[in-house]
């Protein structure tokens, strides 16, 4: 054979060599990876089955919803079991054992079923079936819907039971609250019994009293009867002549005072005529008629003027004064030119506003201002009676006493009921007019009737009474229009709130 076809048939031998070669290891290397590619289908399909015994498919895909945030550390598995030993601890509230979950859950169960038998009873729930768990580790029986509710009827008896607690919380406050009520109720009581104990005590004391004074009377006339006929004219006799003796000389001496006082009375008649020729009688109203400042500055434009009294002389808002010209003075009836309302307070001097004035006689710098009621160094004194016309209607206002004292009172000075030496003015109104006393007739139709009467003479007395008073300790009388003159307060009446 030549030389160059054997070289070529040792090529293809080579060639076919490697080629059985390479398909050799290929077959070995294909028979590896079917024998590795079952196993690990075995192994996928074990766990495959594994996992299935531990979720299902659809609880593998949500198992991050089913059991939540895993814990650091820790597996799905791992954070669920810990997740149940939290809720064992929490409902049995002792350390959980290294046990199943079957075992945990059985425990708590037994620990729980007692606890819900005692509260279904307080609330008066019906009884539930008891939970169809084996309490044998390892042994799983049929389960009872009851059982899968146990969490459900344990948070409704704890609600039941919250709302049953503020409820008897709610009616512990109430009766405790009653309980106070009763208390305070029952301290007045007996407070009120106690007041009632010594009054009643207080008046058999008194009672006892006047026993003992009837015993004493009965006594004496007992032994008065026991005396005989002669006796006892004897005794009545000679007290008649006593009382008569006694009359006779209490008639001598009233007679003989009499002469004395009306000899004093034509003494002191006569003084008094000797003393008025030498000198006139002074005026009791003239401290009257002495004014409480002076007009400092007018300003026409403003209808405002200046005083040169403030807050130093005890002046404030709302105080009235009449005006009265500087030459001329205060005449006697009191009727002034103009009349002021103060605005405003300073300590020397007050603004005021006026009130009425006359556009023939204005205002001027240096007219007298004054104020009846008020005074700036001390608190005038007066005294009030007789019926008031305040409104001008004709009929006297019921209660027109009562308001000017408040008006008295308002302004600085004070009122008293009676007139004495303290007195500086009285105003007096008309004289109470008393009806003639009613009838029985009368007094059947109106029980009142005999209440006004006494009333009102009562308010005629007491009218007279002050009158006299006053003029026999010279204290000056006012009518209601001197008055509101001389108070400057005459342009106030009929405005509501004047009085």
């Amino acid at each position: 054979m030549p030389p160059g076809k054997r070289r070529q048939s040792n090529a293809m031998l080579y060639t076919l060599i490697t080629f059985v070669g390479l398909f050799i290891a290929a077959t070995t290397v294909a028979v590896i990876y079917y024998v590795k590619a079952e196993e690990l289908r075995t192994t996928t399909s074990d766990l495959e089955t594994e996992m299935a015994n531990l979720a299902s498919r659809e609880e593998q895909r949500n198992i991050g919803a089913v059991v939540g945030a895993r814990l650091p550390g820790q597996s799905s598995l791992g954070t669920a079991i810990e997740h149940l030993n939290q809720m064992v601890l929490l409902v049995k509230g002792t350390p959980v054992q290294e046990t199943s979950a079957e075992v945990k859950v059985s425990n708590a169960m037994r620990a729980v079923d007692p606890l819900l038998d005692r509260a279904r009873a307080f609330i008066s729930l019906p009884t539930a079936a008891p939970a169809a768990v084996d309490r044998n580790a390892g042994d799983q029986s049929p389960a009872d819907p009851n059982a899968m509710s146990v969490q459900v009827a344990l948070t409704t008896v704890v609600n039941d039971l919250l709302g049953k607690l503020e409820q008897t919380t709610e009616q512990k406050n109430a009766a405790e609250k009653q309980l106070a009520t009763l208390q305070k109720r029952f301290d007045d009581a007996v407070a009120t019994m106690q007041e009632t104990e010594q009054a009643l005590t207080t008046k058999v004391d008194s009672y006892y009293q006047q026993i003992q004074d009837i015993k004493t009377d009965y006594d004496n006339l007992k032994a008065l009867v026991q005396q005989n006929f002669g006796e006892r004219e004897k005794t009545l006799l000679s007290q008649l002549e006593t009382a008569r003796a006694d009359a006779k000389q209490t008639s001598q001496q009233l007679a003989t005072t009499q002469a004395e006082l009306n000899v004093a009375q034509g003494r002191l008649q006569g003084a008094l005529a000797t003393v008025s020729e030498l000198q006139p009688a002074p005026d009791q109203e003239a401290v009257a008629f002495k004014p409480d400042g002076d007009v400092i500055l007018v300003d026409e434009a403003a209808g405002t003027i200046r005083v040169n009294v403030g807050s130093e002389d005890r002046v404030y808002r709302g105080l009235t004064f009449s005006i009265y010209d500087r030459a001329g003075g205060i005449p006697r009836d009191g009727k002034p030119k103009a009349q002021v309302e103060v605005l405003a307070v300073d300590r020397r001097a007050s603004l005021a506003r006026i009130l009425s004035s006359d556009p023939k006689n204005p205002i001027l710098t240096g007219d007298l201002v004054a104020n009846l009621i008020w005074d700036s160094g001390k608190e005038n004194q007066f005294a009030i009676a007789g019926e008031f016309d305040l409104d001008k209607d004709g009929m006297p206002d019921y209660d027109a006493s009562r308001r000017i004292e408040s008006l008295i009172q308002q302004w600085g000075g004070a009122v008293s009921a009676a007139v004495t030496a303290d007195t500086d003015y009285v105003i007096l109104g008309s004289e109470p007019k008393v009806p003639p006393e009613p009838t029985l007739d009368e007094q059947t139709q109106d029980p009142m009737a005999m209440e006004r009467y006494n009333a009102v003479r009562q308010m005629n007395e007491r009218y007279h009474q002050i009158r006299q008073r006053a003029e026999a300790l010279w204290v000056p009388i006012f009518n209601y229009d001197r008055f509101l003159h001389f108070t400057g307060y005459a342009t106030q009446i009929g405005k509501p709130g004047s009085f």
